[in-house]
C-alpha cells in the first residue's frame, strides 16, 4: 500500500551517521512535526540533527489526505461538548498559526497548493444536529464558517443532507512540503539521518541510543507519533487510530471543494489537481472507515468498502493507489505537547493530533521551539498558555476509562483466542495470518509473498496478543497500537523491540 504522494519521488537520504556526535538538539522523527521543529530551530542558529527509522514522511505525514483546514469535520463540536469555549478557541488559534506557518514556508520553498471551500457535511438526517453544533462551535471560536441552507447545499454525486462551509482552506502534497523542509534543514547545515532507529532516550546524559550508536544533545524532541518512552504513560492517554485512503481517476469533473462527513461511516473527499499533487493529472482521494488499531472486523473489507462507495457515486472511477495512516487521539481531544515528565527538561514530545497533523504539527513545533529557545512566557502566543494549562474534565476521565476497559478486554480476549487455537495449524493462505498457542505462548504465523513465517504473537510493549491486518499484511497490537511486519520488524507504536522470530508452525 503506497500513498499517491510518494509516486515516482526520490526522497533525500540525508547525512552519514557519526556515532557519539554532539548536537544542540536531536529530533526523533522526520515527519512534519520533526522537520518543522528542526527548521525553526535551525533558523534560530541551533545545531539540529533529525533521525528516523525509515525515511522522510515515512508514516502519518506521508499517508494523510493533504488537507489543511480549520473546520476539521466535527472536531470543534466534539471538543466544545466537554470543554470551555476558551479552550476551543485556543485549539483553533493553534491550528491557524500552524497552518499560516506551513503555507508561508510552502510559498517560500515553491511547494504548490490550492485553496478550496471545505465542508463538514451530514450524509443523512441523523447528522444534521452535528452540523449545527459544528457551525456553532466554529463561530464561537472565531472561525468564519457558513451554515448552508437546503437550497445552497453543494451539488455532489454523493448525498449531502446538510453542511457547514469554510472558504479558503488548503489542499497540499504532504510529502512535497516534507521534502522541502528537509532540503532547507540540510542547506542550512542541519543533519538528517534516515534508516536510523532510536531505541532509548536518557534524560540525565542527554543521550539518544540508536541502532547505529548514540547521539548526544542538550535537548531531545520525540516527534514519533506516539512517544518512544513510557515516561508520562502517554500510550495510555491516547488511542491509536487507523484509517484508509484510495485515489482514483474519474471520467467526469472532480467535486468542487473538500468534504468530510460528521456522521458515519466517515467519508473524506478531496480533489487532487495537477497544481497540488504528483503525477501531473487530476485525481480524487477518498478516505475514511477509521478504527482503533488491531480492533477491526476486517481492514481489507474497509478498503473495499471505500472503493465500492466511490464507484457507486463516481461511475467509472478507476483506482490508482490505496494506503492507510495511523494517528493518535488524546482522551481530552487536544494534542499533548511540551516537556516530558521525568525528562529533566531535556526531553520534549508531541502527540494526539487526531488526524489533523498538517496544522497541529507546525503549531506543536512553534511551542517546542519557544520552550527550547527559552522564550519568555509573556512573549509566547496566548494559545500556548491556554492549551498548556488546560484542566482534565469528567468527560476526559470517562473517555479514558472506556478506552482502558476496551484495552483490558482486548488483552483478555486475545490470550483466550490464542489458547483456543493450538499448533500445529494449517499453513495460512497467501496474505493471511493466524495466532495460535504453542507451549503456552501465542505464536503468530503468516504467509506473505509465498513465504510462511512465525514470530512471537505477543507485543513486547505490554503483552497484548497481536491481530492480523489483512489489508497491510502486518501484525497489529490492539492495546496501544504497535505494529510489526510479517518477519517481526517493528513498524510503529510504543513498542521499541522487534518480535522474536520462531520456526514456522508445521502445517496440518
Amino acid at each position: 500500500m503506497n500513498p499517491l504522494w510518494k509516486l515516482d519521488r526520490t526522497l533525500p537520504a540525508g547525512s552519514p551517521f557519526e556515532p557519539g556526535a554532539l548536537h544542540d538538539v536531536v529530533i526523533v522523527g522526520a515527519g512534519i512535526t520533526g522537520l518543522s521543529t528542526a527548521v525553526m530551530l535551525t533558523r534560530a542558529g541551533l545545531d539540529v540533527a533529525v533521525i528516523d527509522a525509515g525515511g522522510i514522511a515515512q508514516l502519518a505525514t506521508g499517508a494523510n489526505t493533504g488537507k489543511l483546514s480549520l473546520l476539521q469535520g466535527a472536531q470543534l463540536a466534539t471538543i466544545r461538548r466537554h470543554h470551555p469555549a476558551a479552550l476551543v478557541r485556543a485549539y483553533v488559534d493553534a491550528n491557524r498559526s500552524g497552518m499560516e506557518w506551513l503555507l508561508a514556508f510552502a510559498e517560500l520553498a515553491g511547494v504548490p497548493f490550492t485553496r478550496h471551500t471545505d465542508h463538514s457535511y451530514a450524509q443523512g438526517p441523523a447528522g444534521k444536529d452535528t452540523v449545527d453544533e459544528q457551525h456553532s462551535a466554529a463561530r464561537e471560536a472565531g472561525v468564519p464558517a457558513r451554515l448552508l441552507p437546503p437550497a445552497s447545499l453543494p451539488a455532489t454525486p454523493f448525498p449531502v443532507a446538510g453542511a457547514v462551509a469554510l472558504d479558503d482552506q488548503v489542499a497540499i502534497d504532504p510529502v512535497a512540503v516534507s521534502v522541502a523542509l528537509a532540503q532547507e534543514l540540510l542547506t542550512a547545515g542541519g543533519t538528517l539521518h534516515t534508516g536510523v532507529r532510536a531505541t532509548r532516550t536518557r534524560a540525565l546524559t542527554g543521550r539518544v541510543d540508536t541502532t547505529q550508536g548514540p547521539l548526544f544533545a542538550d535537548h531531545i524532541v520525540l516527534a514519533t507519533g506516539t512517544p518512544i518512552t513510557d515516561r508520562g504513560l502517554y500510550f495510555a492517554k491516547t488511542r491509536g487510530l487507523r484509517s484508509y485512503c484510495v485515489s482514483f481517476r474519474v471520467p467526469d469533473d472532480l467535486p468542487e471543494g473538500m468534504f468530510l462527513s460528521v456522521d458515519g461511516p466517515t467519508r473524506s473527499i478531496r480533489p487532487v489537481t495537477a497544481a497540488d499533487g504528483p503525477g501531473g493529472d487530476a485525481r480524487l482521494v477518498v478516505g475514511g472507515n477509521g478504527h482503533p488499531v488491531g480492533r477491526s472486523d476486517g481492514e481489507a473489507a474497509a478498503v473495499e468498502d471505500l472503493i465500492a462507495w466511490t464507484q457507486l457515486h463516481f461511475p467509472g472511477a478507476e483506482e490508482t493507489h490505496r494506503w492507510s495512516a495511523q494517528d493518535y487521539e488524546s482522551h481530552d481531544l487536544i494534542p499533548f505537547v511540551g516537556a516530558m515528565p521525568r525528562g529533566l527538561g531535556r526531553i520534549r514530545f508531541a502527540t494526539g493530533y487526531a488526524k489533523w497533523g498538517l496544522s497541529n504539527a507546525p503549531a506543536a513545533a512553534q511551542r517546542l521551539t519557544s520552550e527550547i529557545l527559552g522564550t519568555p512566557r509573556r512573549d509566547r502566543p496566548s494559545w500556548i498558555t491556554t492549551i498548556g494549562t488546560r484542566l482534565t474534565v469528567p468527560a476526559d476521565i470517562r473517555r479514558g476509562a472506556v478506552e482502558g476497559g476496551k484495552v483490558a478486554t482486548a488483552l483478555v480476549s486475545g490470550w483466550a483466542d490464542a489458547e483456543s487455537r493450538r499448533t500445529p495449524v494449517p499453513q495460512p493462505a497467501e496474505g493471511e495470518g493466524v495466532v495460535a498457542n504453542r507451549a503456552g505462548r501465542p505464536v503468530a504465523v503468516s504467509t506473505v509473498d509465498g513465504v510462511t513465517r512465525a514470530v512471537s504473537g505477543v507485543c513486547p510493549h505490554l503483552g497484548g496478543v497481536l491481530a492480523w491486518n489483512d489489508a497491510e499484511c502486518s501484525w497489529d497490537c490492539p492495546l496501544h497500537a504497535s505494529r510489526f511486519a510479517p518477519d517481526g520488524t517493528r513498524l510503529e507504536g510504543p513498542a521499541l523491540r522487534d518480535l522474536t522470530p520462531l520456526s514456522p508452525t508445521d502445517p496440518e
